[in-house]
């Protein structure tokens, strides 16, 4: 990932091209990945006459939005962007250091598997202080699609949780510290690098909240920024995108299997916390 240079080298321009086209391929890999979902299920649907089930639309969600839409579109970008970039910059008139970046991958040191122990339960001690929260508070929350549609289909949460690991982790890591926070990073300073990703990647999962009030939803996603930063913490520490991948996996399973387990046990006020994030 690189650092940011020398901000008096850098003109307005520059850091402006920087945060749009973060912030655009951080939207713009979800909204591709949902154009393909929703593409996929036309296709079986109407096109090859496939009576496609809730199981069969969240593994195309999964596969489409996680897997091409995130990982694909976040590596696709590192790949392509030193080659797009002198044109778009000789377009717009930009003469300062063109600074390239890349999402280093390794496996995880001693230190970096520390980070992830740290991070995981940083990440679920905010989601779970932020549940009992909004529970103490009585705040009419949305819910989220994917955890309602695993309270309507048990064994859904059971797919769920090996692939929050597999593809959810990983692909969102890669396209929102990979590529916002480190195209980020290129022009500013690691406060502006971590925070500005975090309150973007937590304010897109607005569109994932069905129900509830706006002031609940706000409460939801604002609650959502705080295992974000610990995403974006760890990676710029550790410089090492696996680590994030791993922590954001591993919170997403504990989530999903504590969910499970409200359901088969019915346990309402569980299910009524974990919903939500």
């Amino acid at each position: 990932m690189a650092r940011a240079v020398d901000q008096h080298q850098q003109s307005p321009l520059q850091t402006v091209v920087a945060v749009v086209s973060a912030l655009g391929m951080g939207a713009g890999g979800l909204l591709f990945g949902t154009a393909l979902t929703l593409l996929a299920f036309v296709v079986l649907q109407f096109g090859a006459g496939i009576d496609l089930t809730t199981t069969h639309l969240l593994v195309l969600g999964l596969v489409f939005v996680q897997g091409v839409g995130c990982a694909g579109v976040a590596l696709a970008y590192v790949e392509f962007r030193p080659r797009i970039a002198p044109a778009i910059r000789e377009l717009l008139g930009i003469d300062g250091p063109f600074v390239e970046f890349d999402i280093p991958a390794s496996i995880p040191s001693l230190r970096d598997a520390a980070v992830v122990i740290v991070g995981y339960f940083l990440a679920l001690g905010a989601a779970i202080g932020g549940s009992l929260l909004a529970s103490q508070l009585a705040v009419d929350t949305g819910t989220n699609s994917a955890a309602q549609v695993g309270m309507e289909n048990p064994e859904i949460i059971l797919l769920l949780i090996p692939a929050s690991l597999l593809l959810v982790g990983p692909g969102e890591e890669l396209l929102f510290r990979g590529v916002v926070q480190g195209r980020i990073r290129t022009v500013f300073n690691p406060v502006v690098g971590i925070l500005v990703p975090s309150i973007a990647f937590a304010g897109l999962h607005w569109f994932a909240l069905s129900g509830g009030s706006t002031t609940g939803n706000l409460f939801v996603v604002s609650l959502l920024v705080l295992p974000a930063l610990v995403f974006g913490v760890s990676y710029e520490y550790t410089d090492n995108i696996v680590v994030p991948s791993l922590i954001h996996g591993f919170y997403n399973a504990t989530l999903f299997t504590g969910l499970y387990v409200s359901v088969v046990y019915a346990d309402q006020a569980a299910q009524s916390a974990l919903l939500a994030l």
